[in-house]
């Protein structure tokens, strides 16, 4: 089986094109449309479902800068999110903890501007570390490219976290 990267026709990077992404998603997802399907076999219905079901997957995959990070490791064999491998730098656990109590003061508090700061600030925590995987995967520096991944993973996590806390407080 061809990989994500290949199923769309670009080159396996975590910088991508993403308007060609989208392009080649649009393209393929046409060939699968039921409209086409209408008059075929159960069997051909089911396998154009299969497809389309892949090609979505694979989009929302590359389009992430998150998923394709993780996917870019997975094909060197490196899962990201290894449940046994749990060792991580310590000043950015601590941080962890140091946000989550922030985040709980704020919406104790009440606080529509502290939590629209807090997600401004969290947001661009999410930019440098894309930022910063974009160099290291020029660099195949998959140790580190690991760690940031996971560490990209927890900031949008909280960032989602903390929209949702918002949408409560509006």
């Amino acid at each position: 089986m061809q990989n994500y990267f290949e199923l769309f026709s670009l080159d396996i990077a975590f910088s991508i094109n993403i308007n060609n992404l989208e392009s080649e998603y649009q393209t393929k997802i046409a060939n699968f449309h039921p409209d086409k399907y209408v008059n075929k076999s159960s069997n051909e219905k089911s396998l154009a479902l299969q497809n389309t079901s892949l090609i979505n997957f694979a989009f929302d995959t590359l389009k992430s800068p998150l998923k394709r990070a993780a996917y870019l490791l997975e094909l060197k064999g490196i899962n990201a999110f290894d449940e046994k491998d749990t060792k991580m730098d310590e000043s950015f656990l601590f941080n962890q903890i140091e946000l989550r109590e922030q985040l709980e003061s704020i919406t104790n508090d009440r606080d529509e501007i502290e939590l629209d700061k807090f997600i401004e600030d969290i947001s661009q925590k999410v930019k440098r570390n894309i930022e910063y995987l974009e160099k290291l995967f020029v660099l195949n520096e998959f140790e580190k490219i690991k760690n940031i991944v996971r560490e990209l993973k927890f900031y949008v996590q909280l960032k989602e976290h903390s929209k949702n806390m918002m949408d409560e407080l509006l």
